[in-house]
């Protein structure tokens, strides 16, 4: 029997910026930072929004639902021009750009589901496959010498409702930034203005990212001398397509995980109880037990469990830190490009899985928050050198996004996202992470394991938080 293709594609097409508009016909450029270039040949980040419409008609959908997204995306993009565009690299310059030229757009993918009833199983926090995702978010047609920003799809799930899958690629678009578009998109959408509040409009300017040192171009030099050990020509030293992603595993599920707000003041008094009865005052006092590192650091206690590590194996862990604010002069808000710095710790197993497992991680994790606040570029310029000298026998953990996003605050004019996912970590092997879609204050957590090591999870976090 042939399996059962999940979606029909009904278009493929390209959304570009209205034509009449002259800022439209003008090209535009951007250079890539060292914050940039720092993701330039990792995976691209991927979303799904999952929307609920029980009563979601294929009539509905084509007439009334896609036009606003679409009409509202091509609006969108005016304000937002060099995601219409690609990265490239041109003869003449030292480092990649992100061109756009009249005509160009973003690649949108129309699909419906054959399988309504999969609606259910993907927007909730229960355990499914994770192949399940992968179609309904869209591809980079990458080459060597040219690879698109942004790629989007909306796909009918009928009489359940509709998602938005979007793909973005790291070098252009930090978290931050790819949501910072998706609100500006809900809101043209619902409130059919083009007009923006000031906090929804994007800031370009790449000089207000200083690099004294040259790191991007210390950056580009790692970047490109692994080009040449893969191709072996020196025209491959210029080669823009990502490395090949990862094959998602047929035995992984996904899931999310509920942090509470009571559930994360629990863990706090836990952990300061703990440090009460190890360490002085003073050491209580020192470490930041923000929801991110109580949260992050309850994670991975639950992880190293799950992935049955022996006391002495190592789990590299690391995390991006938002330096907008961090940098000297601080940069604005709604900056749009990459400005994180990624931050990396390892975990040995053992004292992880003692009973005071959890305030060895936060110390980890509280070391790096601090480390970053007092001197945000330090080390910068060997960070892709320690990214791809990651040890071999130690699992990395990553984490994406994170609960200041507000992605449950994208709406389109059809309510809330039921669910939010980062469809990227079947790849990464990464926690995500998003504010809590059922309460203020709380946060939620997606992962995606072997069968197995997922049943092994939900026991020590479900029984964990019970008993903290």
């Amino acid at each position: 029997m042939a399996p059962t293709i999940p979606i029909k594609v009904h278009e493929v097409c390209q959304v570009t910026p209205p034509y009449e508009s002259p800022y439209s016909a003008v090209e535009v450029s951007l250079p890539l930072t060292f914050f940039d270039i720092l993701w330039l040949k990792l995976d691209p980040v991927e979303r799904i929004f999952y929307y609920e419409l029980p009563d979601l008609s294929p009539t509905m959908f084509s007439t009334e639902i896609l036009p606003k997204l679409k009409n509202s995306l091509s609006l969108t993009l005016l304000r937002f021009l060099p995601l219409a565009g690609n990265l490239t690299w041109p003869s003449q310059s030292a480092k990649p750009i992100i061109l756009y030229t009249p005509e160009d757009g973003v690649s949108l993918t129309v699909a419906e589901s054959n399988n309504g009833s999969d609606f259910d199983d993907l927007s909730s926090n229960e355990m499914h496959d994770a192949l399940m995702s992968r179609p309904y978010v869209p591809g980079l047609s990458a080459s060597d010498v040219k690879v698109p920003v942004l790629a989007l799809q909306i796909t009918l799930f009928p009489n359940k409702g509709f998602s938005i899958g979007c793909t973005a690629h790291h070098a252009a678009l930090d978290g931050k930034s790819s949501i910072l578009f998706m609100k500006a998109w809900a809101h043209i959408c619902k409130h059919s203005s083009c007009l923006l509040p000031d906090e929804l409009i994007p800031f370009f300017d790449r000089t207000v990212v200083q690099d004294p040192e040259g790191i991007d171009i210390e950056y580009l030099n790692n970047w490109s001398s692994m080009n040449q050990a893969d191709g072996g020509s020196d025209s491959n030293a210029r080669c823009l397509k990502p490395f090949p992603p990862k094959e998602v595993e047929p035995n992984l599920v996904r899931a999310t995980f509920k942090f509470s707000r009571e559930d994360i003041k629990k863990l706090r008094e836990r952990i300061l109880s703990q440090l009460d009865k190890v360490s002085d005052k003073k050491d209580a006092e020192a470490i930041r037990l923000s929801s991110f590192a109580i949260t992050l650091s309850y994670a991975l206690v639950c992880l190293v469990k799950a992935r049955g590590l022996k006391s002495d194996e190592k789990m590299m862990f690391g995390f991006a830190a938002d330096c907008r604010a961090r940098l000297d002069p601080p940069i604005p808000t709604n900056y749009l490009g990459n400005c994180v710095s990624l931050l990396v710790a390892a975990l040995i197993a053992g004292p992880v899985m003692q009973d005071d497992g959890i305030v060895y991680v936060a110390r980890k994790v509280s070391e790096l928050i601090k480390g970053i606040e007092k001197k945000a570029l330090e080390g910068a310029k060997d960070k892709v050198k320690k990214l791809m000298a990651t040890e071999l026998d130690a699992i990395p953990v990553g984490v994406a996004g994170s609960a200041r996003f507000e992605v449950y605050g994208v709406d389109f004019g059809w309510g809330r996202p039921k669910n939010v996912e980062v469809t990227s970590i079947d790849r990464t092997g990464a926690i995500s992470m998003a504010e809590s879609k059922a309460e203020s204050g709380g946060v939620e957590i997606g992962l995606v394991l072997k069968k197995e090591e997922m049943g092994v999870f939900k026991n020590s976090f479900v029984n964990g938080l019970k008993h903290v």
